[in-house]
Parts: structure tokens; C-alpha cells; sequence
């Protein structure tokens, strides 16, 4: 199930707990963050042993424009993970709708 950029900011502001993951290279993030934590698509393979505690938890991942992220969701699914969402249309969505 995909989140979408209102959703996300109304859990961002109420504080919620979540894993959330930045998918993008590290130029890109240096640019604009969400405050995510940064596991480029890359090295997302390398890293996911870190995420191995949170099978069961709620995991949003982003990227630029969705596609990354989608990929990476897809790939923690067939790992076992059970709430992974991904940021419809990215970065790119949440500027358009809440600026900088």
C-alpha cells in the first residue's frame, strides 16, 4: 500500500513512528531531505540486515519521482517485510504540493 505526500506529512507532524528511507543518491539528498534516512537504491541490498528488526513494522520509502523507492519496496516484500509503503510520486510530489 502506497502513501501518499499529505499522509506522510500529517504522520511526519503528529510524530508517528516509522522506519522512513531516502532511496536517492547522497548529492540528491545533500540538495532536499525529508529528514529520511538516507540507504541509497545502490546499496540497499548491503543494508537491509539493519532493517531486519523492523519486518513488522511500518517502513515509507521515497525517492525522487517513486521508482526507486517502488523497486526497493518490491524488494523488501519478497524479503518478508509486511508494511512497506512507498511515497507516490516522490520528492518531486512533495515540492509541488508543500514547496521547499
Amino acid at each position: 500500500m502506497d502513501i501518499n505526500v499529505r499522509e506522510l506529512k500529517s504522520k511526519l507532524a503528529a510524530g508517528e513512528q516509522f522506519v522512513f528511507i531516502d532511496v536517492r543518491e547522497p548529492d540528491e539528498y545533500a540538495e532536499f531531505n525529508l529528514g529520511a534516512q538516507l540507504i541509497p537504491l545502490g546499496t540497499f541490498a548491503a543494508a537491509v540486515g539493519d532493517l531486519e528488526a523492523h519486518k513488522k513494522d511500518e517502513i515509507v520509502l521515497h525517492c525522487r519521482s517513486g521508482m526507486r523507492s517502488a523497486n526497493a519496496q518490491k524488494y523488501l516484500q519478497q524479503l518478508g517485510f509486511e508494511n512497506v509503503r512507498n511515497l507516490e510520486g516522490g520528492v518531486l510530489a512533495w515540492l509541488s504540493e508543500f514547496g521547499r
